[in-house]
C-alpha cells in the first residue's frame, strides 16, 4: 500500500465521518426542537396585587414620608428604612 492510496483512504473516511456527524446533529437538533414544550400563560391574577399608586400620589407619600423621618432627626441607613416602611404601608 503506498502512502498516496493511504491518504486518499484517509481522507475519504473524515469526510464520511463528517458528513455523518453533521446529519446526525441536524436529526437531533430538530428532534429536541420538537420536544420543547410551550411556555405556560400567565394567569390573571390582578385581584391579588393591589392597585398601583397614581405618581402624585406617591410623590405626596414620600414627602409626607420624608417630613416624617425629618421630624424624628432620622439619618443615614435608618432614614432610609424608615421611609421605605413608610412608602409601603408596613
Amino acid at each position: 500500500m503506498t502512502l498516496s492510496s493511504m491518504v486518499k483512504g484517509f481522507d475519504m473516511k473524515m469526510t464520511s465521518l463528517i458528513a455523518y456527524t453533521m446529519i446526525f446533529s441536524l436529526s437531533a437538533g430538530s428532534f429536541a426542537l420538537a420536544e420543547t414544550p410551550a411556555a405556560p400563560a400567565p394567569a390573571a391574577t390582578t385581584a391579588a396585587k393591589p392597585a398601583p399608586m397614581m405618581d402624585d400620589a406617591k410623590k405626596a407619600k414620600s414627602k409626607e414620608c420624608s417630613a416624617e423621618a425629618d421630624a424624628k432627626g432620622l439619618h443615614g441607613k435608618e432614614r432610609k428604612k424608615f421611609r421605605e416602611e413608610c412608602k409601603h404601608g408596613k
